[in-house]
């Protein structure tokens, strides 16, 4: 369970369940990953992105071994292995009142420390293979591999986005590549529209202004490299299409 891909308000019916009636919506009772994952293991992955309220709840599963659903007044029996992960620094977290202590330490009982990326490179070319093969799979493509040229690009890069920025770029490689292999040319890596070098440091703009120019170059250059489909474009930007037209529509972007 992706902890920061569900809504705060959401996340402790998903994890812990809930009886009919808890909420407007609660027609029935639902089961919680929890409950299903009883006598088993559960994945939290951004377990840093858990509300104050929420990592109690938790604590309570962990220590005393019983869960309650949203609504309940009665408690269950919970035998559950948990094994959790975080790109947040969790002792930094702690220091800084965002995570509980008692939890922390009840979590880290076996930490394994993952360099990122970039620390990594010998595994880039492998991950980029194997995002290839899913992504080759799910959009219907056939596309063989990588040039030499873009698998040099890919282990040069910094990589601040770590995995799933990797997992990104290729998804939209594969989107774009029109050939038999990934080249240079369907590389959509940051640092070709995060650079400040071409900005006009001189021009006084509010931040709203700045991200509507950023906003504007890239949708430009993403609608450039798909042939200016608006349908194509928006997988590659991962919005809704209407979103997209709405955007190009306030930002004044017309073909050149």
């Amino acid at each position: 369970i992706n902890c920061a891909a569900i809504p705060e308000t959401l996340l402790e019916s998903e994890l812990f369940g809930y009886k009919k009636g808890a909420f407007t919506d609660a027609i029935s009772d639902k089961l919680g990953k929890f409950e299903l994952a009883n006598g088993g293991t559960i994945f939290l992955d951004e377990i840093g992105e858990l509300s104050y309220s929420v990592q109690s709840k938790l604590l309570r599963v962990l220590q005393d071994r019983i869960i309650q659903k949203v609504g309940g007044t009665t408690s269950k029996q919970a035998d559950i292995r948990l094994m959790a992960a975080t790109n947040k620094n969790l002792y930094e977290e702690v220091k800084q009142n965002r995570f509980r202590e008692d939890l922390f330490f009840r979590l880290n009982v076996f930490p394994i420390f993952i360099p990122p990326l970039r620390e990594r490179k010998e595994d880039i070319p492998l991950l980029a293979d194997s995002f290839l093969k899913r992504f080759n799979q799910e959009l219907k493509k056939n596309i063989k591999g990588f040039t030499s040229e873009a698998v040099n690009i890919l282990t040069g890069y910094f990589w601040p986005g770590n995995v799933r920025e990797l997992q990104n770029v290729i998804e939209r490689s594969v989107v774009l590549c029109k050939d038999e292999m990934i080249s240079r040319k369907d590389l959509f890596l940051g640092t070709e529209n995060m650079s400040f070098k071409s900005m006009d440091m001189d021009a006084i703009l509010t931040l709203r202004e700045a991200v509507n120019n950023f906003k504007r170059d890239y949708i430009i250059k993403v609608l450039e490299k798909t042939g200016w489909k608006q349908t194509k474009a928006s997988v590659v930007l991962k919005i809704q299409r209407t979103y997209l037209s709405r955007l190009i529509s306030e930002l004044n972007i017309s073909k050149i």
